[in-house]
């Protein structure tokens, strides 16, 4: 205990008066003074004070919300309780904050400073407690440049005088124990910028859950208890070699995939019911879903988060969130989170100089701002900051069970000049325009979360030739499990605009990707980014009268799911939707009493249960051995044709481009036999005009290279699966 001399309590009692004060346990508390033991509290909302063990009174310094009382030191048990009526006449008691020792073991500021911190979410933040047998809120929170930080909540009138933090020194952590608070409050950190005297109100970076937007307070959670029912899909996960797995992924935005019929969100639990049975039975083997990292604005469809370890708070709880992916899990469904650590936004209740200073984000706008996006940069450079953003990867991983991350907007991450003039950015330490700190930000974060989290899936939506991103990081690559095939996705859906008179001219853009497919782990993604900025639905973009359009595009869902690469698919575009996308209301499903959007669903159902069934459709999608040209040089017909294959089954795949009927069509087979149509997107059953093959049988005529050939009638705008 320390001794203070009057004039400096006095002193220092002015500023926590005046919430100025970095160290108020120094004053605040039980302290030794001529050999006895003082108390001192401030309550300004207390009209009179007294210990609760044996009802002596504190007494108050005149003219202030301070109480004192002098005690013989065997008169005070370890932590005592204060009774105090406030001004309005109610009572209240609780144990002082300013009696408890330090709580944040030095271990987890040590590992904290190195960026090394993995599980930092459980330490930082307002987390339930126990000190010394006596129960409460733990807050802890890294302001290094602040000059005082305190929690303000609704336990506290909102008022920063009321329980100023404890400095932690040279960590930059402040932390206080408030006991007796229970889960469920609301609070923010009130922070003085040491340089202006500005005081900041700020959400809690790590806070778990937050209040329905647009209020923004951090709120307290409760222990978490869930009882999962997934152990057998997390079993297996740990075994699961997804590389040579079927992987059919859902893109969903949960605000406007569905609404309740009052145009409200659905909750967690009823996208438990609605969204994992219709996924179920549409066959996706996964739901990716845009990010619910708590955000403050509904149209940045959660891309600009301001809570890194929150499910936003418009669909329920953490628990809630917990009993979605539960269910996805046990009915053989996994999911991904589109998770962003490329920028945040400037909103002043969250992030953005957090402490006065620019503390997460670089204080060079040349580094630290992304201009088009009106938003942030991470300093990855910071281990602090780099360990916020590995955490909040392994928390997700590690508290709610998802199967993966998508991280958004990498290339923007890994060159210095993304979308910048000349003169509007930094060369680094090599005159270069690679950032070195984000790529081993990049590098670090999958490491650790495959060892932490074996099975798990790293994706990166990456739209740029940087090499190796799916490559391991001892090789020198990015070691992210997959990316996203932007060029082929940019080239395929370019050719299918075309009218099909000119499709002959562009052909090209139909097969080169194939040169390229095999450098990375591609995954072929038609997302929520090519349905809205005026870009209209996918149907919307294909020629053609109504049947051509529809028509069009199951031949372009056929060529998808017959590809090379892991698949995904916005939410609406599995029923061929005619508007563009709008966050702002459910999907079109009325659209489904409509014979061409009816065929549409069905044959993407039929395409996912295909893909499913057939080794040779999912198995090899990363290396050559999987995939042969039967003919790409078509180029007048606009035809193209392809084996994909294993070791034990052989598919041959022919897809018409052009709205013309091709009788009699030759095409050259490896093998002699019996060639069986197992899928035909031109069928009735999907609205199409059914011209089919039903089986034909092998000539010993050489043709396209290969010793057998088949003759074949191709459906117009249609594509056909044989198998021998």
């Amino acid at each position: 205990m320390k001794k203070q001399s009057k004039n400096a309590l006095d002193s220092d009692a002015l500023k926590i008066m005046e919430a100025r004060h970095h160290d108020p346990f120094s004053i605040l508390g039980r302290h030794l003074k001529n050999n006895h033991i003082q108390v001192k509290v401030y309550l300004p909302y207390a009209e009179t004070v007294c210990f609760s063990h044996n009802g002596a009174a504190l007494n108050r310094v005149p003219d202030t919300d301070f109480f004192e009382y002098n005690a013989e030191h065997e008169q005070l048990p370890e932590h005592y309780q204060l009774s105090w009526v406030d001004k309005s006449g109610y009572s209240h008691e609780n144990h002082d904050p300013y009696d408890f020792g330090t709580q944040l073991p030095e271990f987890d500021q040590h590992l904290f400073g190195e960026g090394k911190h993995w599980h930092i979410y459980q330490k930082l933040g307002g987390h339930l407690h126990k000190a010394d047998g006596i129960d409460g809120v733990l807050f802890t929170i890294w302001a290094p440049n602040a000059g005082r930080v305190s929690v303000v909540g609704d336990f506290n009138h909102w008022d920063g005088r009321c329980n100023p933090m404890r400095s932690l020194g040279g960590s930059g952590i402040w932390e206080l124990f408030i006991p007796d608070l229970q889960a469920g409050c609301y609070y923010k950190f009130e922070i003085l910028n040491r340089n202006t005297n500005e005081v900041l109100l700020k959400t809690d970076p790590y806070g778990q859950q937050f209040e329905f937007r647009p209020n923004t307070s951090s709120i307290v959670v409760h222990e978490n208890n869930y009882a999962w029912r997934d152990q057998q899909w997390m079993g297996e996960r740990v075994r699961h070699n997804w590389l040579h797995e079927p992987m059919s992924i859902y893109e969903v935005h949960l605000g406007s995939w569905r609404r309740d019929h009052l145009g409200n969100f659905l909750n967690y639990r009823e996208l438990a019911v609605q969204l994992v049975d219709y996924v179920k039975e549409m066959g996706f083997t996964h739901v990716e879903l845009l990010p619910v990292t708590e955000h403050p604005l509904d149209a940045s469809w959660g891309y600009q988060t301001t809570g890194y370890f929150a499910p936003t708070s418009r669909h329920g709880t953490p628990d809630d969130f917990r009993y979605f992916i539960d269910t996805c899990h046990q009915n053989g469904i996994g999911v991904i989170l589109d998770w962003v650590p490329a920028h945040f936004p400037k909103d002043s209740f969250a992030l953005a100089r957090f402490d006065g200073s620019a503390l997460y984000e670089h204080e060079d706008p040349r580094k630290g701002e992304h201009r088009d996006w009106g938003t942030l940069i991470y300093n990855f450079g910071r281990n602090e900051v780099k360990n916020f953003l590995l955490s909040s990867a392994i928390f997700w991983l590690e508290e709610f069970h998802l199967d993966g991350l998508r991280v958004d907007a990498v290339a923007s991450m890994l060159y210095l000049d993304y979308s910048r003039n000349d003169n509007d950015w930094i060369p680094n330490m090599y005159g270069g325009n690679e950032n070195l700190e984000a790529i081993d930000f990049l590098r670090e974060l999958n490491s650790v979360t495959h060892q932490q989290h074996p099975g798990t899936v790293m994706m990166a939506e990456e739209s740029t030739s940087w090499p190796q991103v799916t490559r391991p990081t001892w090789t020198g690559g990015l070691g992210f499990s997959m990316k996203w095939n932007m060029g082929w996705m940019h080239d395929t859906l370019a050719y299918m605009s075309q009218e099909p008179i000119h499709r002959k001219y562009h052909h090209d853009q139909l097969t080169f990707g194939m040169l390229y497919a095999f450098t990375e782990n591609f995954c072929l993604p038609f997302s929520h980014d090519e349905v809205v900025h005026g870009k209209g639905s996918l149907v919307s973009k294909m020629p053609g009268d109504e049947w051509q359009r529809f028509a069009n595009l199951r031949l372009l869902y056929t060529l998808m799911y017959t590809y090379p690469g892991k698949k995904l698919l916005f939410m609406g575009c599995e029923f061929g939707q005619g508007t563009e996308w709008n966050f702002n209301k459910a999907l079109d499903w009325y659209v489904l009493d409509y014979p061409h959007h009816q065929g549409v669903q069905a044959l993407v159902k039929d395409l996912n249960h295909l893909y499913k069934k057939h080794p040779a459709l999912y198995q090899h999608d990363f290396d050559h051995q999987g995939f042969d040209w039967i003919d790409c040089h078509d180029v007048q017909q606009s035809i193209i044709s392809y084996r994909r294959k294993t070791e034990h089954e052989d598919l041959i795949v022919v897809l018409n481009f052009t709205p013309v009927t091709r009788e009699q069509y030759r095409i050259g087979v490896p093998l002699a036999g019996t060639y069986t149509e197992i899928f035909n997107s031109d069928s009735g059953y999907y609205d199409g005009s059914n011209v089919g093959n039903g089986a034909a049988l092998s000539e010993p005529t050489a043709w396209m290279n290969q010793p057998h050939s088949i003759s074949l009638n191709l459906p117009p705008l249609g594509a056909v699966i044989l198998k021998l």
